[in-house]
């Protein structure tokens, strides 16, 4: 105790110093690299509560997080496994705060988060690598195959915790738990993406499977493939979902305002490495998510992340690469109607259960009334009140309501939170599935990056159905970009797939769903020829763009090169495909109208 309060001290005298642009080096408080630095790094935030214009600053080094000291509350974040979680870096409350790593590694071990920001204005992180000393993702390496018995022998990257063979399971040792193997998918070494045709390599028993220990290194799986994978293959095992892989972000932003991420490293996370919600303004520049030199894997999910903010958000110079999700995904939020209360009131659900707990919406956000069965929209209003019950269900009031109740299954849409994203001169390359996803009405540019991802490039979507991610684009271009051998994990995905979701109970409204999508000036290198996939699109331009064929990957596709399916108001002009041996073909469904089709070379 009374260590502490010379500790307090020491902070108040440093204080005194100056009353704007404070540093607070932590070497000043005993805080060196090499140990475990996480209760004194706690104390020194929170005897920083109310103070302004402060940057905690660390000299270069390795510093350690455990588990046992951290601070603990139950947190609900989006897209991830609620839970009560132990925090590093607890950045609550705070007006214009800055950490500054000075290039050093904040080392992480076991279920620890290590950086939340909460209710905050002006935040600057920068300047650290984040990693933990046990990746959350359990690589095996196939050293050893057999292809007449269907078996082969992995090399299990223990690191120091080992695993264990118990009634034909393995599992796999973490700081204080045992993985499955769960989710898991094959990653190719010599391309370091995921193998072509991945879903024939999926680890799930056949008849007569078995798992052998062999060593405290090694293990031989029999009949667990459809194929036998190939030497040198690195499967992924990262555990089930949902409540059991994605409980441990690296980063988290929330209800917070103006925020600059600039030369962070992301090197292993428990889930994404950034995720924000309900946010204003956010600025990435040089944010880098991949591997260790000695991992092939990087995260366990998406690399970033954007549920229900809104302002600018601004992507640049950023590296994503080997994650398990994808590179970015920037979108608003539905929740479903359950039931009409009257009264102007609705009682509503989240869904998903990695959902649970976000924050939809507050009184006077805009709001839509939406179909869920054509997920088109309704009826335009604003928040009135709302009313918390639950981590799922929220009572609704808003100011106005139809004359008439609209008939069928209804959701509503927050207009209000929705951003506008600037990505530029960034690389997303080399994950498991998708480049981008972009279902944002604010205005989008997307411009000189290049993708390469086992899906589609850029899916633009909307999805009313599971996990509710909104809604309908309004103004997105997409110039000048790379487009990198897309789809190489089934050969059917395209560099750009616009079109909402449906389940077979849904359907196409009256009018479309996406608006204004423009896709010109690209380079699409490619072996199966595929460009654009659209369907319930007003407003779609095609032009500017250079195909090549490419031998990465099997030549070829059964698929037309672009597909049009309830469009209206389509340019496809100029587009150069070069050295291709295969047909190319545009395909236009009875229902599209009004397509322009104009000098485009190579196709048929």
């Amino acid at each position: 105790m009374k260590n502490f309060f010379v500790f307090t001290l020491v902070l108040i005298l440093g204080f005194s110093s100056c009353a704007q642009n404070t540093t607070i080096n932590v070497a000043d408080y005993g805080i060196k690299p090499g140990k475990d630095v996480t209760l004194q790094v706690y104390q020194i935030i929170e005897s920083l509560k109310d103070k302004k214009n402060i940057t905690l600053f660390f000299p270069k080094g390795q510093y350690e997080f455990y588990p046992e000291n951290a601070y603990e509350e139950y947190r609900a974040v989006t897209n991830h496994d609620n839970s009560l979680k132990k925090l590093a870096f607890p950045i609550f409350n705070f007006e214009n705060f800055t950490l500054d790593g000075n290039g050093s590694t904040f080392m992480f071990h076991g279920k620890i988060c290590p950086i939340t920001v909460e209710g905050s204005k002006n935040t600057t992180l920068k300047n650290f690598t984040i990693d933990w000393e046990k990746s959350f993702v359990n690589e095996l390496k196939v050293i050893k195959n057999d292809t007449k018995e269907n078996s082969f022998t992995v090399e299990v990257a223990n690191e120091k915790f080992g695993f264990e063979v118990k009634k034909n399971q393995i599992l796999f040792n973490h700081y204080d738990w045992q993985d499955p193997i769960g989710q898991n998918i094959a990653f190719d070494p010599k391309t370091k993406s995921p193998i072509w045709q991945t879903k024939n390599y999926y680890l799930k028993p056949q008849k007569g499977a078995k798992i052998e220990k062999l060593d405290d290194k090694t293990a031989k799986f029999t009949k667990y493939t459809k194929v036998t994978p190939p030497i040198g293959t690195v499967f992924a095992a990262y555990g089930k979902s949902p409540g059991g892989n994605r409980f441990a972000q690296a980063i988290h932003l929330s209800n917070s305002k103006n925020n600059v991420l600039e030369n962070i490293t992301v090197l292993a996370a428990g889930g994404m490495a950034l995720i924000a919600e309900r946010c204003e303004n956010i600025h990435l520049n040089k944010f880098i998510v991949t591997s260790r030199s000695d991992r092939t894997i990087s995260t366990r999910a998406d690399a970033t992340h954007f549920l229900g903010c809104k302002g600018l958000i601004k992507v640049e110079n950023c590296l994503l690469e080997h994650m398990l999700d994808d590179g970015i995904n920037v979108h608003g939020a539905y929740v479903k109607v359950e039931k009409y209360m009257g009264d102007k009131t609705f009682l509503c659900e989240t869904s998903h259960p990695q959902q649970w707990g976000f924050l939809f919406g507050e009184k006077g956000d805009e709001v839509m009334i939406t179909s869920r069965e054509t997920i088109l929209p309704i009826f335009k209003t604003d928040i009135e009140k709302v009313k918390v019950l639950n981590e799922r269900r929220v009572l609704i009031t808003l100011t106005e309501v139809p004359k008439e109740m609209p008939k069928g299954l209804l959701s509503i849409e927050n207009l209000t939170w929705n951003p506008d994203l600037q990505m530029n001169d960034n690389i997303i390359r080399e994950n498991r599935a998708r480049g981008a996803l972009i279902t944002t009405k604010g205005k989008v540019v997307i411009e000189n990056n290049y993708f390469n991802s086992q899906m589609h490039g850029i899916l633009i979507e909307g999805d009313n159905n599971k996990w509710y991610e909104s809604g309908g684009v309004q103004d997105i271009t997409i110039r000048n970009n790379t487009f990198d051998n897309i789809g190489f994990g089934n050969g059917i995905s395209y560099p750009l797939y616009a079109s909402p979701l449906f389940r077979p109970e849904q359907r196409l409204g009256d009018k479309k769903f996406h608006h204004n999508i423009n896709f010109s000036n690209n380079t699409i290198k490619t072996f199966n020829g595929h460009v654009a996939f659209g369907m319930s699109i007003k407003g779609l331009k095609i032009n500017n763009n250079t195909i090549e064929l490419s031998n990465t990957y099997p030549k070829g596709s059964k698929l037309p090169s672009i597909i049009l399916d309830y469009c209206e108001d389509v340019e496809i002009e100029n587009n150069d495909y070069k050295n291709f041996n295969f047909p190319i073909k545009i395909e236009k469904k009875e229902n599209s109208t009004a397509i322009k089709l104009k000098k485009n070379k190579g196709v048929q």
